[in-house]
């Protein structure tokens, strides 16, 4: 990652140095913690924290505060200077993945279970790992090391990232209803921007053709490809050509049949709305049934019934 601190500062005093601007646009505008949350929208206690340069802002909430604020845009230059984290420790086995996330043009994912890395949030990220790391300084170090491979990719210039989500990903309570409904919400966010790509993989379709396991195909500049896959403890690499064509052949496929980017926004959304209102995020099983039965219908009556030839309007020939 490249540094824009200027020399000698370091990320906590430009934490803090966006927090007490932050502070300061928003008292002179006669807000309180509360009141600027819910124009976000988020939680009082975050912008309390990224007040306090405790909690790492996203560049949407910096954009949003200008906007309530009026403040010209100042936060989302200032947002955009700051290396947020210049100091990380990551885990021996991932520094490698870490490295080509740095470097990579391209990234198509498949991920099964769980939000892909690159697309959490920090409180989702946060949950994950506390479900398995004791030591709340690991998993501050876990969730750092984890947001600091999206910077580069949120850049409005970023490299590809295309992400196919297994149903799954969407109903695995992770961290409870807030951390899920912010995660969607920036999923949601993540999807307009031009160079990312969500699409979910529907679970009633026995059809797709779905990897064993979450893996990235990962491209860099010098064209060199890799496929990348994750154990419960390591990571894998293998740069074989036939291995890695085989893999994006399955990718294709597999994209192919998902929802498409708009398909999988709005089923994203829906299930966003659910959370907010408390609903069960997912139908009951009789429903489930149902909406499985029609959608496989739908297929099936799409790919056997006969293409006829587009009928074209003639071009109306000029009047002499």
């Amino acid at each position: 990652m490249t540094r824009r601190n200027a020399e000698g500062s370091s990320a906590a005093s430009t934490a803090v140095v966006f927090g007490e601007l932050l502070k300061h646009f928003r008292e002179a505008a006669l807000f309180t913690q509360e009141a600027l949350a819910r124009e976000v929208p988020c939680d009082r206690s975050h912008v309390a924290r990224v007040e306090a340069g405790t909690r790492v802002p996203q560049d949407t909430f910096a954009k949003k505060c200008d906007e309530v604020l009026g403040t010209g845009g100042v936060l989302v230059r200032l947002w955009g200077r700051i290396d947020w984290y210049p100091q990380v420790e990551h885990p021996d086995w991932f520094e490698r993945r870490v490295r080509m996330d740095a470097e990579a043009v391209a990234v198509l994912a498949y991920q099964a279970h769980v939000m892909p890395g690159l697309l959490q949030t920090e409180d989702y990220a946060w949950a994950l790992f506390s479900r398995h790391i004791v030591s709340s300084g690991e998993v501050e170090e876990r969730v750092k090391a984890r947001l600091s491979r999206q910077q580069r990719f949120l850049a409005p210039d970023g490299p590809l990232i295309v992400a196919v989500l297994d149903e799954s990903c969407l109903r695995t309570m992770v961290g409870g209803r807030a951390v899920m409904r912010d995660q969607f919400a920036h999923l949601l966010d993540m999807g307009r921007r031009p160079n990312i790509r969500i699409q979910v993989a529907p679970a009633d379709d026995p059809e797709i053709d779905r990897p064993n396991t979450s893996m990235s195909l990962i491209t860099l500049p010098d064209g060199h490809q890799w496929v990348y896959s994750e154990s419960l403890d390591r990571g894998h690499f293998n740069d074989d050509p036939a291995l890695f064509a085989r893999h994006r052949q399955t990718y294709d496929v597999l994209r192919a049949d998902a929802l498409s980017a708009r398909e999988s926004a709005a089923l994203i959304s829906d299930l966003m709305e659910r959370w907010e209102h408390n609903e069960q995020p997912g139908p009951q099983r009789g429903d489930l049934d149902q909406e499985q039965l029609q959608r496989h219908k739908r297929r099936r009556l799409h790919r056997n019934s006969p293409r006829y030839p587009r009928l074209r309007p003639r071009p109306r020939q000029q009047e002499s």
